[in-house]
């Protein structure tokens, strides 16, 4: 298993290069690049990595037609985007910017999905000096959205037993409303728990402490680093994209 800090590192390597870059076959292949690792070595479904697009792909959707219609572009950008193969100039630079949506959110989602939260924590506290009390919190807070999920599920089922009747498969906009009140109580009194167990474990800055089970780097890390950096320098040389937007 990699090492979260080599990973997030590259990832943001990565977005800056895509943000950078204005080259329609980059972003293109940064694309192609994230969904096989996804595919090929995550093994994840095709329709997944698909579905994972779409947002992404709605972002960018707004960028396309901001260009297309609305557009004021910088001569850096209409000079970059008139070297591609798309016709006019407005609509060149719009895909541009759709796809580096997409991109952009593809380096992300392999990130999130390949990288597990707890490590990321444990690595950030043991390498780059994260507080233990910022660190704690985000311990709570990754227990707390599972648990709010579980305690809205028992909430409607204790209200569909005092009914006689079994709850929807989902809730409808009025169910939704009427469950504000009892989650956002769940979470006070889960937040005040919280505080009592931070004051409880002695989190004031400075002290020492041990953190139990903390990811450490090791020589595949480095091996990773330097395959995904080769793998942008290619990405880089194939497209033809070495100026700077």
């Amino acid at each position: 298993m990699l090492h979260p800090l080599p990973k997030l590192v590259m990832g943001l390597i990565w977005i800056l290069a895509s943000i950078l870059i204005f080259d329609l076959g980059f972003q293109l292949i940064t694309i192609a690049l994230a969904a096989g690792t996804l595919i090929v070595l995550e093994r994840r479904s095709p329709f997944l990595v698909l579905a994972l697009m779409v947002p992404f792909a709605l972002f960018g959707f707004g960028f396309f037609t901001t260009s297309v219609l609305f557009r004021q572009d910088s001569p850096i950008a209409l000079q970059m985007a008139a070297e591609t193969p798309f016709g006019a100039s407005a609509v060149s630079a719009g895909l541009i910017l759709f796809f580096r949506a997409i991109a952009c959110g593809m380096v992300s989602a392999v990130f999130v999905l390949t990288t597990d939260p707890g490590a990321l924590i444990k690595a950030l506290m043991v390498h780059w000096r994260l507080p233990p009390s910022v660190g704690f919190a985000l311990f709570q807070a990754l227990n707390l959205v599972p648990d709010l999920g579980r305690q809205m599920q028992d909430t409607r089922l204790a209200r569909a037993m005092r009914r006689g009747r079994p709850p929807r498969r989902s809730p409808g906009p009025a169910e939704l409303v009427s469950l504000i009140v009892p989650l956002l109580a769940y979470a006070i009194r889960r937040a005040g728990r919280s505080a009592l167990a931070m004051e409880a474990r002695g989190l004031t800055p400075g002290g020492k402490r041990t953190i139990t089970n903390a990811p450490m780097l090791k020589q595949h890390d480095a091996v990773f680093a330097i395959l995904s950096a080769s793998a942008l320098v290619f990405a880089i040389f194939v497209s033809g994209s070495i100026s700077i937007g």
